[in-house]
């Protein structure tokens, strides 16, 4: 896959340029759709999700800071923040609990085979392996799987102050790690 300038076009975004909208979604929806997929667990729903993303990947695309992290790392955490937003909203209005949905069956493939052969991938997969299995999991369980900080505490019976401190400095390692 040859480089692609999140950057720029998040730039042209900001300037209301169709075109460097329509160069970001012809890259990067299968990946987002497979990251919406892997959370909410419901190919239709994952699409109203990706769509609603890049709705506001348009409308907030000049609050976009190179200096705080990649173009591609942005628009993944707003389709996550939206994706985990559908699932807790859901929720509510159910009244099932998070591991319910989690049981939601569907034919989902896993988002991050395309992030996984990548150079990208690679790099984060050594980076991951630096860190303690327990700090390694809570990473993988907030930001693969979608859980809060709380829901982790409850799954791993872990105090949730220990998530949390094991939460930040793993971040922090990581982002050592790959700059």
């Amino acid at each position: 896959m040859e480089p692609f300038d999140h950057a720029s076009a998040l730039k042209g975004c900001a300037r209301q340029d169709p075109a460097a909208l329509r160069r970001l979604y012809d890259r990067e929806a299968g990946f987002l759709l497979a990251v919406a997929l892997r959370i909410v667990r419901r190919r239709d729903v994952a699409v109203d999700v990706l769509h609603d993303a890049f709705l506001d990947i348009w409308e907030r695309a000049g609050s976009f800071d190179s200096s705080r992290g990649t173009g591609r790392a942005w628009i993944t955490s707003i389709v996550r923040y939206r994706a985990l937003k559908y699932i807790r909203a859901a929720s509510r209005e159910t009244d099932i609990d998070a591991v319910t949905v989690a049981e939601i069956v569907d034919a989902a493939p896993d988002p991050f085979a395309a992030l996984a052969a990548s150079q990208d991938g690679v790099r984060l997969h050594g980076c991951l392996a630096r860190l303690g299995a327990d700090k390694r999991q809570v990473i993988l369980l907030a930001y693969v799987d979608g859980l809060s900080q709380s829901e982790i505490a409850e799954r791993l019976a872990t105090p949730l102050g220990t998530v949390k401190a094991w939460v930040r400095r793993s971040l922090i390692a990581l982002k050592d790690c790959l700059s």
